[in-house]
Formats: C-alpha cells, structure tokens, sequence
C-alpha cells in the first residue's frame, strides 16, 4: 500500500508509514512482513521475542500474530510488571491480542542473548521462532528496503529515527546514489554505528545522536512542547520516543545550518503512537504536561 508523502514545507515532507497498515503500523510492519512469512514457511507455530513495558515492537507482534493466526511469546523487561499489566495499556493490549507474557529480572534480561538464558527458553516453550529485541534481523531490514518507491527519488536527504537499526539499513540500502541517509538515535551513544554496519551495503548515511533527550524513552518539557506544537501546526502526532526526537532534531538543525534550506528532506514517520498512552501515564506520575492525542 503506497500512502503519499506529507508535504510540511516546500522543502520538508513526511513519509506517513504509521498509516500503512490498521493494524500493525509504520516500520514494524516491514520488519515483520518477510518474518511472518518465514514462520509459515518453516511452518512454526509461535514466535517468542523481547521488550520493555512499552514496546512498540512486543505490541506489533501480538497483533501480527492475531491477525496471522500465530502465537506469540513476549519476554519482557522487569518482573513487577506482573502486578501491574492492566495499569500499562501496551502489556494489557498484547496480552487480550493472545500473547503469553514471561516477565523475567533486568539482570535476566541483559543476558537474553547468552546461550544458557535461550537454552532455559527452549526447555519451557519448545520449538519457537526466534526474534531479537526491535525485531532487527536480515529479513526485517528487507522489509524495510520497501520503505523508499519511485516517488521518493526527488529527494537529496532522507530522515529516520533508530532504536535497534534495522529501518536506517534498509533505507541505506534501497537509496539512490545521490541521498544521503541520517538516522537520529533515540539512545545515548554511539554503539549503533556497529550494529547498522552490519546490514547497510552503503556508505552514505551518518548516525545523528544530538537529539536523544537523555536516553531511551528519556523526555521532557521541550520535547513534549514541540511535539504539541507540531500536532497543531501540522495535524500530525509524533510519537515521543522515535519520530517526535528525530523531527526535533531536523529542525533544530536547519534552524543552524546543519542542514540546507536548499535540499528536498523527506522523514520516515515510523509510528509507535500506541507508546504515547504508557507515556502519558507516567508524565502524569512525573507531574508533567501530557502529549496531546
């Protein structure tokens, strides 16, 4: 499904992948596309990943699942959100869409990689389709080489926001010769240069990390600020983990000539507006202002 591009201003537009499925929106659809398909065709009947309280991506795949007749095991982050799944719209959503939660320690979960945490998996679940934390694999990063179409070549740069990688790879690899590709990281640190070497066949892309507020899911008064701003200049919400820092930071830097006025920018608008409820939820603890649906 082509859904056309957002113009903003004459030299800004956005590419509205949060529309481009009812169900499972923006790039967790790509990711997920050639993966399910693997599924059937191994003709596996559960998928177990990882996530944290409010993933975007534990909640793609248990609607995937639903809708594919597959089930789903989530491993998820911090073991006292057992108590607390009907307080945290993400986990009660995944779990009425039939998937099983496991909570397992933050210890645990650091070592989900480690031979002997997957070993104890498979002795509980059995046999199970294996997928990383964000859902980054070879597959997903050929989903997301279907993010770019013909339409899409006009322009000389192109935005996106990174959590685990997979998306900014599959962009780099579908672009044409004369884009450059930045992808804006919503974590502290420059680690995931490593992690997108592995899939990207190009060279034309740098990893912005000016614009991650702190961390993952890290937020405040001037993010929440330009995301309503945005909302009522432009009637389009921005999520506050992913697009709503990487649309921040395209125009804090054309503000200061980081970038050119003069170049077409297109912004890959990712999605992830399920996250905005757990997030308002914990402004409201924080005593802060809320993101305005």
């Amino acid at each position: 499904m082509i859904v056309p591009n957002i113009h903003l201003t004459e030299t800004l537009s956005i590419k509205p992948e949060y529309q481009n499925n009812s169900g499972v929106s923006g790039n967790k659809f790509r990711k997920l596309k050639y993966n399910l398909e693997a599924v059937n065709f191994l003709k596996t009947k559960t998928i177990l990943t990882f996530g944290g309280a409010f993933s975007n991506h534990i909640a793609a795949v248990a609607q995937a699942g639903k809708e594919a007749g597959i089930n789903t095991i989530g491993i998820i982050r911090g073991e006292e959100l057992a108590e607390r799944i009907h307080d945290n719209p993400t986990l009660k959503t995944a779990q009425d869409n039939g998937m099983h939660l496991k909570f397992v320690s933050r210890s645990q979960y650091r070592d989900k990689e480690s031979p002997t945490f997957l070993d104890a998996l498979t002795t509980e679940f059995r046999s199970y389709y294996y997928l990383p934390e964000g859902g980054t694999n070879a597959l997903a990063v050929k989903g997301c080489e279907e993010i770019l179409g013909e339409e899409d070549k006009e322009f000389d740069i192109i935005c996106c926001p990174v959590g685990t990688g997979g998306t900014l790879a599959g962009l780099i690899n579908s672009s044409s010769p004369h884009q450059k590709i930045l992808g804006f990281s919503a974590l502290k640190g420059d680690f995931l240069n490593d992690d997108i070497s592995k899939f990207a066949k190009k060279d034309n892309w740098n990893l912005i990390t000016d614009y991650h507020f702190g961390g993952y899911a890290k937020i405040n008064h001037e993010l929440i600020s330009f995301i309503n701003r945005f909302k009522l200049r432009f009637d389009i919400l921005l999520d506050p983990v992913y697009t709503g820092k990487m649309m921040f930071g395209i125009f804090d830097m054309l503000k200061k000539g980081r970038l050119s006025g003069n170049e077409k920018i297109l912004a890959i608008h990712t999605g992830g507006l399920q996250g905005i409820a757990g997030m308002n939820l914990k402004l409201k603890q924080r005593e802060l202002p809320i993101i305005k649906i």
